[in-house]
């Protein structure tokens, strides 16, 4: 079965006995065509089912105002309403998003890259996997001058911009909360300590502890992702060496998700038997019993930030130099986290 053939610009302006530069003006509403013949132009176009090449049009101009984005994951509450933020940003500055998703696999990111390399975008929005340590490719676009800013899970000392949730500070506010309401047995499940983010949170629980006079005990502190089932396995390593704190500071809400999970398939009582706080919330939190007390992390903010900040790059408004914007939290009350009775 032959595919059907692509209608072009030169079909159009055949069909029509014109040029292709009359039929290119008529579709941009040009002044210099009459209405009768953009009419026409249109009704041909309907007809036939004409789509134009906008990549090739802007090229002709340089640019292509497109925008690549790269992300670890999809199914996660902080990268959804980013990615919302950033589609509507984009929409607002005439620019499109081609998204893609390393599914925490570096050597997906990195071909990701080149790809978007290829489709000859205008810049890139990058957020890390959780096991990218190689920083070539990234020095290889600073060589090339290729407009990027990092978002969320970021490298710095590359000269590129980033953006970025008070981590450090956030950790300490709720682990410190924590400990107000009674709780001195706190544990850890965190991310990988070469990510921006699972360092800066593992440190934000530890000042908080040690500045309570709380001496930190390794066997409470378990590393290993940012996923549903790391917080399982987390919690099942801590229940199955019969090392269960009294508190656990979830990386992630994912993260507190697979606590959850792990406990209900034990039998046990959150916050009777273990209680929960998390870096990150949702908003399904509120259906959850007990909701999560978490830190909010500004999602929408962050996305909508990352894009203007790239986009001023791109358009030369800003210089491509190392800075890096941090986004401040709050804690967000749930139904954990009540108080330790003595």
């Amino acid at each position: 079965m032959k595919s059907k053939k692509q209608i072009t610009l030169a079909d159009i302006a055949k069909k029509l006995n014109v040029s292709k530069v009359t039929v290119s003006k008529a579709l941009r509403n040009h002044s210099d065509i009459s209405s009768e013949m953009k009419k026409k132009v249109q009704d041909l176009v309907d007809e036939l089912g004409y789509t134009p090449n906008i990549i090739a049009r802007n090229l002709s101009a340089k640019k292509t105002r497109t925008i690549g984005l790269v992300i670890p994951k999809i199914n996660h509450h902080f990268f959804a309403e980013a990615i919302e933020s950033i589609y509507t940003t984009a929409q607002k500055s005439n620019y499109e998003i081609i998204m893609t998703v390393s599914q925490e696999n570096v050597d997906h990111e990195q071909k990701h890259i080149r790809s978007l390399l290829a489709m000859r975008v205008d810049g890139l929005l990058i957020s890390v996997s959780e096991n990218t340590t190689d920083t070539e490719i990234f020095k290889d676009l600073k060589k090339r001058h290729v407009p990027l800013v990092f978002f969320d899970r970021v490298i710095e000392g590359l000269g590129f911009n980033c953006i970025t949730s008070d981590d450090e500070k956030g950790s300490y506010e709720i682990v410190k909360y924590a400990i107000e309401q009674g709780y001195r047995k706190i544990g850890h499940i965190g991310g990988y300590n070469n990510t921006n983010i699972g360092k800066a949170r593992c440190e934000g629980y530890l000042r908080a502890l040690k500045e309570a006079g709380i001496e930190p005990d390794p066997a409470c502190l378990i590393c290993g992702g940012f996923s549903v089932n790391d917080g399982y396995r987390g919690f099942m390593n801590f229940y199955n060496n019969k090392n269960l704190p009294q508190m656990i500071f979830a990386v992630t809400f994912p993260v507190a998700l697979g606590i959850y999970r792990a406990v209900e398939e034990l039998g046990l009582n959150i916050p009777r038997d273990i209680d929960v706080v998390s870096f990150g919330d949702a908003s399904y939190n509120q259906f959850l019993n007990p909701s999560i007390t978490g830190v909010h992390q500004p999602a929408a903010e962050i996305g909508k930030a990352a894009l203007e900040l790239l986009i001023d790059q791109i358009e030369e408004k800003e210089p491509i130099e190392e800075k890096k914007i941090v986004m401040p939290v709050k804690i967000s009350l749930g139904q954990t986290c009540i108080k330790k009775e003595k």
